[in-house]
Parts: structure tokens; sequence; C-alpha cells
């Protein structure tokens, strides 16, 4: 496929443009990155998303999709040459779903709210506990989830912990 016939548009500080990246990594597809402006937004961002108006949009052949799991979903579909990125069974699949939804209602909405509270904020300090115990209930499923695999004496999470209480 010409990289013409993909892009996506997004912006390097989104975790959710990001996420399509890696997707669209994963399964060796070229791909033209549009960093989007934000003020204004882009004609082609309000034509590609007139809903929400916000990036990640993925257009493919002319086609805009939306939402960065839903994205996901879709790159996976279409590019069966690489590996899935979902799991192939229905239940799998469905605690996969689960647990992106998780992330972006519960992790990133309390990360968002470290960023932009006040330094000796009580709301900055209630972010920073609902990011912990968000972070520590991941690391419980995916302890469990590795039915018994060596997971790591310390995860990324644990460094994620460490910063967050260090702030």
């Amino acid at each position: 496929m010409a990289k013409n016939d993909l892009k996506l548009l997004g912006g390097w500080s989104s975790p959710f443009s990001l996420r399509v990246q890696i997707a669209l990594d994963l399964k060796g597809v070229d791909y033209e990155v549009i960093e989007e402006t934000f003020n204004p937004k882009s004609e082609l961002l309000l034509k590609s998303n007139p809903v929400h108006k916000k990036i990640p949009v993925l257009i493919h052949a002319d086609k805009p999709i939306c939402e960065s799991a839903i994205i996901v979903e879709y790159i996976d579909e279409v590019w069966t040459h690489a590996p899935s990125i979902l799991p192939q069974n229905a239940y799998d699949r469905a605690n996969a779903r689960f647990w992106v939804a998780y992330i972006d209602d519960k992790w990133l909405k309390a990360l968002r709210s470290i960023l932009m509270a006040e330094e000796n904020d009580e709301e900055r300090r209630q972010s920073l506990r609902k990011q912990k115990k968000c972070l520590r209930r991941m690391e419980e499923v995916m302890n469990k989830g590795s039915e018994g695999k060596a997971f790591s004496e310390e995860t990324p999470l644990d460094y994620v912990i460490l910063v967050l209480d260090a702030i």
C-alpha cells in the first residue's frame, strides 16, 4: 500500500495517537503522520472527525476512522498479513477491550488531572492516589494473566509508581 493511501492525523503528545502508531508499526504498514494543530484545528481534522473534532483520525483510502481503540481494531482486521494485535479468542478479546477502556477512562483521566492541577493542590494529591490505585490494579491483572510465567521483579508499572510517589 502506498504511504499516501494511509494518513494518521495525530500529535506527538497524544497517547491515543501513539497507540495507533504502535498498531500500524506492529503490522508493518506504511503511513504518513500529519501533525495536527490545535489552535486553530485544521480543516482536514474538522472534516474527518466532525463529531468530536479530536485526534487521532486514520484516513484510509480517503475514508476517516475515529477513536484510537476503534482504529486499532480496524487496523487489526484490515492488515491480516502480520500477527494479530488482539487475541483470537472472543473472551480474551473482550478482556483486552475492557482494559483499553479502563486505561482510557481511569488511568489517562487521572494522569491528565495530575498534569493540570496546581503543584500543592489537594486535587492533585487525589489524582495521584487514583493513578497509583489504577496502576496497582493493572499490575495485579497482568501478574494473574501471566499464568505463572515470569513477569518481572520490577515492572514498568513499579517505576511509574515510584515517579508518582516522588511528585
